[in-house]
């Protein structure tokens, strides 16, 4: 847990500090994390009912510089049939490899305001959204009749 980080923002009025359990999509980053990076120091940070431009403001403080590694976690859309899930999907991922943050809701993505959040100092960073991958979990596992959407964007600068 990087303390020295925490500090940065404790003076804004809407971040709470907490002693509960974090939330669960930490425990499937972690071990990726801790896969991939040979050491690192680690912010978990829950996105509650705030503004993005509060959580770009958070990530503003946080983000150090090429070194710092930001990870927001969402699902996409869920429950729905796949073709309408794809459909849903293809929209939400073209508002964010837009930038549009301001279009991202609950029905796009449960984690809507953090990821608009993110797009919101990404783009005052002039850094663009290149997708990974997407798809749901019609393609990864079990049955095509209700699935959740998954996608994997990677931010850098913008072309000139």
């Amino acid at each position: 847990m990087d303390v020295e980080a925490l500090s940065a923002i404790d003076d804004l009025p809407f971040v709470v500090r907490t002693d509960a359990p974090p939330e669960h999509s930490l425990e499937v980053e972690l071990p990726f994390l801790q896969t991939m990076l040979t050491s690192f120091k680690v912010v978990p940070l829950v996105v509650g009912d705030t503004r993005p431009q509060g959580v770009a403001l958070v990530l503003r403080r946080l983000w150090e510089g090429m070194e710092t590694l930001i990870v927001v976690s969402s699902d996409l859309s869920h429950y729905h049939s796949y073709e309408s899930a794809r459909r849903l999907d293809l929209a939400t991922a073209a508002a964010i490899e837009q930038g549009n943050w301001a279009s991202l809701g609950p029905d796009q993505a449960c984690g809507c305001l953090a990821v608009a959040g993110l797009l919101v100092e990404t783009e005052r960073r002039g850094l663009k959204a290149q997708r990974l991958a997407l798809c749901n979990s019609g393609d990864t596992a079990g049955s095509r009749d209700q699935v959740v959407g998954y996608g994997a964007w990677l931010f850098g600068p913008t072309a000139s």
